[in-house]
């Protein structure tokens, strides 16, 4: 791929666009990054260069632009990522949340291929097990994602052999797991009838959530502009009972909004508390 078949101009023309999109920053020198994830797509729908498939997005084929954000979102994810928000869900904060009368609800924003969703609910279920205490009036871990992509690959929860690799004890893997076709592996029903998924895009509302106690929104907030960021934490507050607690990525903070949340510091690690308003 030449410079010619990928000039400055639809660089920016593309980065508008996909800021406008989806929130999604790039640099000034991230067209390596573009080439890359775009280069499949010219050959899938027979474009003859790069330029000339940013043209048809930004012209608003809504094919082109559907498959440049689902490119373009990074979907890198594994179980139990940096395990201490796991650790800090099952001991001590779903003590506080079981035996309540009403149901214990969980979102995982950004939820890629349902990794952290299902490591949510196999969190909970060893909690149930190991403490044997219970959520009368039920679970519900609700993940949202931008690419319905990965959104059919959470539904299936099915996952090969390298995914189940990254991250997974062996015993939850002896415990929530069952084998399928060509060596995968599946979620049980147990898991799986935990979470349910929908297609969000979190620069728009997300008031048909309805209100959450625990929301994971990791490692997702890096990839915004400081001003959308402040919108996302402002919309995610609204989402949290007066209890809620808001788990963010190693490298998030919650910036200027201290009068939404408090920081609760842990042994390892954090999360935040919603202030009473």
């Amino acid at each position: 791929m030449t410079d010619k078949e990928f000039d400055e101009h639809h660089y920016v023309s593309f980065r508008y666009f996909l800021e406008r999109a989806c929130g999604i920053v790039l640099g000034d020198n991230k067209q390596y990054l573009v080439r890359s994830r775009l280069t499949p797509l010219v050959k899938r729908f027979s474009c003859l260069s790069i330029n000339a498939y940013i043209d048809s997005v930004i012209k608003g084929n809504r094919a082109h632009q559907t498959a440049a954000i689902e490119a373009m979102t990074t979907n890198e994810t594994l179980w139990f990522r940096d395990d201490y928000p796991f650790k800090l869900l099952e001991n001590p904060i779903l003590s506080q949340f079981s035996g309540k009368n009403k149901p214990l609800r969980v979102w995982s924003a950004a939820c890629s291929s349902g990794q952290e969703a299902y490591s949510i609910a196999m969190t909970i279920l060893n909690f149930k097990k190991q403490q044997s205490q219970s959520f009368r009036a039920g679970i519900e871990i609700v993940g949202t994602d931008i690419s319905e992509e990965m959104l059919q690959r959470c539904r299936s929860a099915e996952y090969d052999q390298l995914a189940i690799s990254r991250g997974l004890p062996e015993q939850f893997k002896t415990d929530f797991f069952e084998p399928v076709d060509k060596g995968k592996l599946r979620l049980k029903s147990q898991v799986r009838s935990l979470a349910n998924f929908r297609s969000i895009n979190l620069l728009d509302s997300y008031s048909s959530l309805g209100k959450f106690d625990i929301i994971f929104c990791r490692n997702v907030l890096i990839y915004f502009s400081p001003e959308v960021k402040t919108q996302i934490l402002q919309k995610i507050a609204a989402c949290l009972q007066d209890d809620g607690i808001l788990f963010l990525g190693a490298s998030e903070s919650i910036s200027a909004l201290t009068d939404k949340f408090s920081m609760v510091r842990c042994n390892p690690g954090l999360y935040y508390l919603i202030k009473p308003q």
